[in-house]
């Protein structure tokens, strides 16, 4: 019976802290790219991988996320102008009315709709594909000389219609989706906001407490079943 419950227990533990473990940027690869820092953005379960060149000014940068549910694009984008989405110079992923994804370019200037144009500043090597449900963009974007820092936002999205990505869900997650990017690495982003609580799209993170409430489950369940 000990050998039973101890099996059980180890079963248990591995089913909690499994997709803990696999949702960290560490644990994602890319073929030929290797990135010199990565961070688990704190909203919608996205991840994003980038190396700053100081010799040309360049952030190279993938983009991982998940759609929201029913959705077909993902983004990620610099705003120069400010720290919301309005200015927000975006990279994009998006699945076409064919079924193909594509990697496009958008100056979100309004809040209903955004234009698919050239961005303010130079971006080169723009792709995207998709694996195990994530949607990834990869880029090479130009930014300001000796800049220490960018600002970032990111989403996820609804549908797409007539090649035509429409609005994100409005969900606290998806409007706090912004942050400062520390363009050396060190802690990756600026001063971190604890996730806005109710519904959102955030990918499933286990936290301090979460991993101690589930611990003395897995416990006692063992104790029980001694």
């Amino acid at each position: 019976m000990t050998s039973l419950s101890l099996l059980l227990s180890l079963s248990l533990l591995s089913l909690f802290l499994s997709p803990a473990i696999c949702l960290t940027c560490t644990s994602q690869k890319f073929t030929n790219k290797v990135y010199a820092n990565c961070i688990d953005l704190p909203y919608l379960g996205a991840y994003l991988h980038y190396t700053y060149n100081a010799s040309n000014s360049s952030l190279a940068i993938a983009y991982l996320a998940a759609p929201a549910p029913s959705g077909e694009w993902v983004s990620w984008a610099i705003n120069p102008v400010g720290t919301g989405m309005i200015g927000a110079q975006a990279l994009m992923a998006l699945k076409l009315d064919d079924g193909s994804l594509a990697a496009k370019t958008y100056n979100c200037n309004s809040y209903m709709a955004i234009t698919e144009s050239k961005l303010s500043f130079e971006v080169w090597d723009l792709s995207a594909d998709q694996e195990n449900g994530m949607m990834r963009v990869f880029a090479s974007v130009k930014v300001p000389k000796n800049a220490t820092s960018v600002n970032q936002v990111w989403n996820v999205g609804g549908t797409v219609i007539t090649n035509q990505p429409q609005i994100h869900p409005l969900a606290p997650a998806n409007r706090e989706a912004k942050g400062k990017l520390m363009l050396n690495g060190g802690g990756g982003m600026g001063p971190a906001t604890a996730p806005a609580p109710g519904p959102s799209n955030d990918g499933w993170r286990m936290n301090r407490n979460d991993a101690g409430f589930f611990m003395s489950l897995i416990f006692f369940i063992g104790v029980i079943m001694v």
